[in-house]
Parts: C-alpha cells; sequence; structure tokens
C-alpha cells in the first residue's frame, strides 16, 4: 500500500498527533522523526512506521530490513512531519506507561529521581530525560502543568531516552513528596535560599531534585514540603542557571558521589 495524497486520513491522523497534545492523549499515541528515534523504539510499542518516496529510493527498505512500514508521497511525507527538513521516515508510537509507585523503588542504585514543576521549555524537558539517562536518573515525575512529554520538539531532545527513562504525571506534587518520604527518599529543591550549596550535601541515598519552573522557579508550597533547600553558587550578576543545566548539575554531582 502507498499514500499518495496528503489529504489522506492516515497522513491527517499522523499530522494531528503532531500538532494536538489534547489528541494524543485521546489517542494514547505519540510521532517519532528520524531512523534512529525508529530503530530504537520499543517493538511492542511500535503502532505504525511511514517512510517517504525518497528515503525508500536512497535504500532505506534495507534500513528499514524486517520492519514493516507504508511507502507515502513526498509531499504527503511533508504533510506528516513536524521538522522542516524532514528526514523521511517516521512511526506512531502507543505512549509509554509507567506506575508511579514503580519510580520509588529504584534498581541496581538507590532511587534518583528528578520532580519538575511547571517546565515550560520542550528543549529543557528533552534535556532532562536525555541527561537523566546518562547519570542514572531512575525516574522523572512532572507536574500536569509541565510542557507535555510527547510534543515533538520534546521527544526530538530525547534522542531516544524517551523509551528508557521512566516518567509519570502528577496531579499533586506535594502528595509526591510526601510518597518519596514514606519510601525513604530524601527530596532537594533547588533554592536561592538554599541552607547548603549542592555540593556540601550527600545524595548516595534515595535522592530527588526538585526544578521549577524556567520563569518563576519553584512554588514556595512545594519548596517548603522538600526535604532541604539547596543551591548552585553564582558568580557574577547570574541569579540562576537554565532549568536543564540545573537540574544536570545535581544529576551529575550525584552520579559523582555514588561512584566515590
Amino acid at each position: 500500500m502507498r499514500i499518495e495524497s496528503s489529504k489522506s486520513g492516515q497522513v491527517k491522523h499522523v499530522a494531528a498527533l503532531q500538532k494536538k497534545a489534547k489528541y494524543r492523549r485521546e489517542q494514547g499515541a505519540f510521532v517519532v522523526e528520524g531512523l534512529k528515534m525508529v530503530l530504537e523504539a520499543p517493538a511492542n510499542r511500535v503502532i505504525s512506521i511511514y517512510a517517504s518516496d525518497s528515503f525508500v529510493n536512497q535504500g532505506g527498505r534495507e534500513l528499514l530490513a524486517g520492519r514493516s512500514f507504508t511507502e507515502v508521497s513526498d509531499s504527503a511525507f511533508r504533510a506528516m512531519a513536524d521538522t522542516q527538513t524532514p528526514q523521511g521516515v517516521l512511526a506512531v508510537i502507543k505512549s509509554m506507561a509507567w506506575a508511579e509507585r514503580d519510580l520509588y523503588r529504584g534498581g541496581a542504585e538507590p532511587p534518583l529521581l528528578m520532580i519538575l514543576e511547571n517546565l515550560q521549555d520542550p528543549g529543557n524537558l528533552g534535556t532532562i530525560i536525555r541527561a537523566g539517562e546518562g547519570a542514572g536518573v531512575t525516574g522523572v515525575i512532572m507536574s500536569r502543568e509541565t510542557v507535555d512529554i510527547y510534543n515533538p520538539k520534546v521527544i526530538r531532545s530525547t534522542m531516544g531516552s524517551i523509551y528508557r527513562v521512566p516518567f509519570v504525571v502528577s496531579e499533586d506534587l506535594p502528595g509526591v513528596l510526601s510518597r518519596c518520604r514514606q519510601a525513604g527518599i530524601v527530596s532537594y529543591a533547588a533554592h536561592l535560599r538554599g541552607e547548603k550549596n549542592y555540593e556540601e550535601a550527600n545524595y548516595r541515598g534515595p535522592s530527588a531534585f526538585l526544578i521549577g519552573n524556567e520563569a518563576a522557579g519553584l512554588s514556595k508550597e512545594l519548596s517548603d514540603a522538600a526535604d532541604f533547600l539547596v543551591k548552585i553558587p553564582m558568580k557574577g550578576a547570574v541569579e540562576s542557571l537554565n532549568a536543564a543545566i540545573a537540574a544536570s548539575v545535581f544529576m551529575y554531582e550525584t552520579a559523582r558521589q555514588r561512584r566515590a
């Protein structure tokens, strides 16, 4: 089967998944673009794969060996893609599914959680997911008001880590901190009022870090609910770091301590 027209129902379906968070939630699916993202997708979550004529004619059939796909005209593929210069292959993926309680258990290492309140920049969220995998984060918990993790820009920024870093969305982050405490996980809020610099705290045990909105920071309710406030010392006139950079500082300090 080959799709020629950009008015095809399948084309419109994929385009809607790219553009509308509500539609993604309703359908329980999202879109990934590019060969790397398609090949790394868990086989049991792949709903469909689409490849453009140009991709197929340039060896794409061999690159997708063993995977069934639908070929589409170049013009139809452009209508499906979110990127300005599409790579010629994309896939519709069943939304990932983890339970919050599982994130508190950790694994070979003690739990290392990132708790994100109302982040709005897709690049920040995607970078935290990607850096989190590298640092050994065992889970990410986001407020409902955080940018949709299935936003195409977030997906691209994760570079495949979206498949491997467990995450959940919570309606009640203060409640999450209470459940962390019950599970023996100590929470640290990144805050200008921190009593200690970040490197002075001990993160070798089960730990969770709170990162707030890019403009407003953490809400008073959430920072007050944390076990400890810690800060990243600044020189010059800079008051705070980009959310993804701040998160990376904490994640990799934890990884460093746990290697020592």
